[in-house]
């Protein structure tokens, strides 16, 4: 009887298939935390003797009824520390009625274009980056949101030399202002770990995306994806489709991730208007390259698969032991790469909040992707 009762347990354990599906999503998650997030935490700085010179670029902001934070945004760009002579700033007032557009003139230095109406159909954010950017003077182009501050004054030096690597695309991190309340850090932490995946998997030399609010490509890199053309009628997109698209047509990437390099916006104060932005950048996925998808969707069904089934066996007691362990080894081993990645990035998220963050990130993964499946339907504002 003693011997029967101590096989039992493992008689369990062992023909337990819930703990071999967590143990294969933990290998993943490990495999991703080391392989690309750890790896890209850890390199070196970008050494300042490499530094090139300076040379001309444009700085093009798209704003609607932005009137507020252009009066913040403008004189942070007219006040960066570079050549003016290198340096123009293009304001496309895309449709303002709240005298956005009339700022242009206080400012001198800063370039108006101005769009009266969208043709049916269209984009409405394309089509104004569009003919913006045909007015730019320079081959260099930086593109930022109304919404956005530089972190330093040397935003612009720092991109602009992302394309002497040499590059055409030159990929930014915009980070959110640290706010009191556990929907700001969700909001960071969610940032936090899409910058970890787009500029890691870029530095690993595999990049599907950037962020409009700190992003830079060269004049013939939009060339020779013909504009926004092969999605000029998809709400969003105007980043991350892009960036498909020029890699598609062989453009090299650079990452460009120090701190002085970053863009700062004001997170959403209210789980609605985050809901409405993360459905609207999320509706662009199912145009990325199959490979893109299968390795995004791995890592997110991984985190998925991990969390869906150690809630199943919380039910299972005989399993409390390994779940537990495996639990324990994932927190641990996860956490500590998250961290350095918050280091890095300069989140500034508590350490001890990342486990209870990385859950409530996921479950609302799985929420938003029902919510986009069960109703399409998006708006630009």
């Amino acid at each position: 009887m003693p011997t029967f009762a101590a096989s039992q347990p493992i008689m369990l354990l062992s023909y337990s298939p819930a703990l071999g599906l967590l143990l294969a999503a933990v290998l993943v998650q490990l495999y991703y935390a080391v392989y690309y997030f750890r790896a890209f935490a850890a390199r070196p700085p970008e050494p300042a003797a490499a530094a090139a010179a300076d040379q001309p670029v444009s700085v093009l902001v798209c704003a609607r009824n932005e009137h507020a934070n252009l009066v913040r945004l403008l004189p942070l760009l007219l006040s960066q520390d570079y050549p003016a002579d290198l340096l123009e700033i293009i304001l496309i007032d895309d449709r303002s009625t709240d005298g956005s557009g009339e700022l242009a003139a206080q400012y001198p230095g800063v370039r108006l274009v101005t769009i009266r109406s969208t043709p049916a159909g269209l984009a409405p954010k394309k089509y104004a980056l569009t003919l913006g950017l045909k007015t730019a003077r320079y081959e260099r182009l930086l593109f930022t949101d109304a919404d956005c501050i530089p972190a330093t004054n040397q935003w612009v030096r720092y991109m602009q030399r992302g394309f002497s690597q040499p590059a055409g695309l030159v990929l930014g991190y915009s980070a959110y202002v640290p706010e009191p309340g556990f929907l700001n850090k969700l909001v960071r932490f969610e940032t936090l770990l899409t910058g970890a995946q787009y500029l890691s998997f870029a530095w690993r030399g595999r990049p599907y995306m950037g962020v409009g609010r700190n992003l830079g490509y060269t004049r013939a890199v939009f060339h020779s994806t013909k504009g926004f053309a092969s999605h000029i009628r998809t709400l969003s997109g105007d980043d991350d489709l892009l960036v498909q698209d020029a890699v598609a047509a062989g453009a090299r990437v650079a990452v460009v991730a120090q701190p002085g390099a970053h863009t700062l916006s004001e997170a959403a104060e209210t789980w609605g208007a985050w809901w409405r932005q993360k459905r609207r950048h999320l509706s662009a996925g199912k145009q990325y390259r199959l490979a893109d998808r299968i390795r995004l969707g791995a890592f997110i069904g991984a985190n998925l698969l991990y969390y869906g089934t150690a809630v199943v066996l919380l039910f299972s007691p005989a399993n409390w032991v390994p779940l537990a362990i495996l639990c324990l080894l994932r927190t641990v081993l996860v956490g500590a790469v998250y961290q350095q990645l918050n280091r890095r990035l300069e989140g500034q998220l508590p350490t001890a909040a990342l486990p209870l963050l990385d859950a409530a990130y996921f479950v609302t993964y799985l929420a938003l992707g029902i919510s986009l499946f069960l109703n399409r339907s998006l708006r630009w504002k």
